[in-house]
């Protein structure tokens, strides 16, 4: 079977590529011609058929000709930030080129089944609850114009399933593990953060609460998606529920480092994001803390993943684990000593 994966040269989907040919499928990357491809296999390498096709999901034509003589699409091209200068980018890659593959797909016969990955962010905050699949958005807040767009196509993948449309959507938590430093991989990022003092306390009080899912995990859970969900089905490929307090707490157990002593307002964290935000407006470089990624950890992200244990055999590590295989893996980039 040949496989298109969009947004091959993300931090998920590179790794889904990878796996994606170890399980001895065709491989087509649909990748810009200014990304980084040093996450992707070589296609002069002479594994199994690996393929580049250039183009964009905002981009119709070059789309139709890369889903060409392919069965199933891997669509995970998104702009994962909180934030940016132009918030308009987040509608024209997450939503219109959601719209774009989908009406690709219409004109395309070969195409048995799209695996979409959205985000839990397009489901909503659960403050003081843990919600499943069912959860619809409430539309009444948005801590970030990510969440917004992933939220609108959301709505656009429901639509299109209730049309006939074979697209099964799966909705990662909080992405972490080997790979890519991009800000798909946050945990790493706050990681490298912590160990080189720059970030010397806990963010808030622990109120937060996220649901951590090992990228390696996520991965297994779009193939076994491709292999076992059904079209028009929501799967939570989600995971343990813990707040970056804890994070912090288990890195430091697994370090054997000492723990943070004290707390960081996030009222000062947000000022502080806000400086960053006004210094790229003057660099162009991105910040690493911003306000509205400060609103998302005012709210609580906590999911259950069992619709997607029961169904397609999904088994997620323990958030221990994934750190024990993920902090040796950072000391060895020489990004973070310990």
């Amino acid at each position: 079977m040949k496989m298109l994966v969009t947004g091959a040269s993300g931090y998920l989907g590179g790794r889904l590529c990878h796996a994606l040919l170890l399980q001895g499928h065709a491989v087509r990357a649909l990748v810009r011609p200014t990304s980084d491809l040093s996450s992707l296999p070589s296609p002069s390498t002479g594994q199994l058929p690996f393929q580049l096709a250039y183009g964009d999901v905002t981009d119709y034509r070059s789309l139709i000709d890369a889903i060409s003589g392919c069965h199933f699409i891997f669509h995970a091209a998104a702009v994962v930030e909180p934030w940016l200068p132009d918030p308009s980018i987040f509608f024209a890659v997450n939503v219109e080129g959601l719209k774009n593959v989908l009406q690709a797909v219409k004109e395309t016969v070969s195409i048995e089944k799209i695996i979409y990955t959205s985000s839990f962010f397009a489901l909503g905050s659960t403050d003081g609850y843990i919600a499943n699949e069912k959860q619809v958005h409430q539309e009444s807040f948005f801590c970030t114009e990510y969440e917004r767009s992933k939220a609108a196509a959301d709505k656009i993948a429901m639509q299109a399933a209730s049309e006939g449309v074979p697209i099964v959507m799966v909705y990662p938590g909080v992405v972490y593990g080997p790979g890519k430093l991009t800000t798909g991989n946050m945990v790493a990022r706050l990681l490298i953060e912590r160990f080189n003092w720059r970030l010397p306390g806990y963010i808030g009080c622990g109120n937060d609460k996220f649901s951590f899912s090992h990228v390696d995990d996520v991965v297994v859970g779009h193939i076994t998606a491709m292999d076992k969900g059904q079209p028009g089905e929501r799967y939570l490929l989600t995971g343990e529920n813990v707040s970056f307090k804890q994070v912090f707490d288990i890195a430091a157990i697994i370090t054997k480092t000492n723990r943070p002593r004290f707390s960081i307002p996030l009222g000062l964290i947000a000022a502080y994001g806000w400086v960053m935000v006004q210094f790229c407006q003057i660099t162009g470089k991105l910040p690493v803390i911003s306000p509205p990624a400060v609103n998302v950890l005012r709210h609580q992200w906590a999911y259950s993943c069992e619709k997607a244990k029961v169904e397609l055999g999904y088994n997620p590590r323990s958030l221990k684990e994934g750190l024990e295989e993920m902090l040796p893996w950072l000391k060895s980039l020489g990004v973070i000593q310990y």
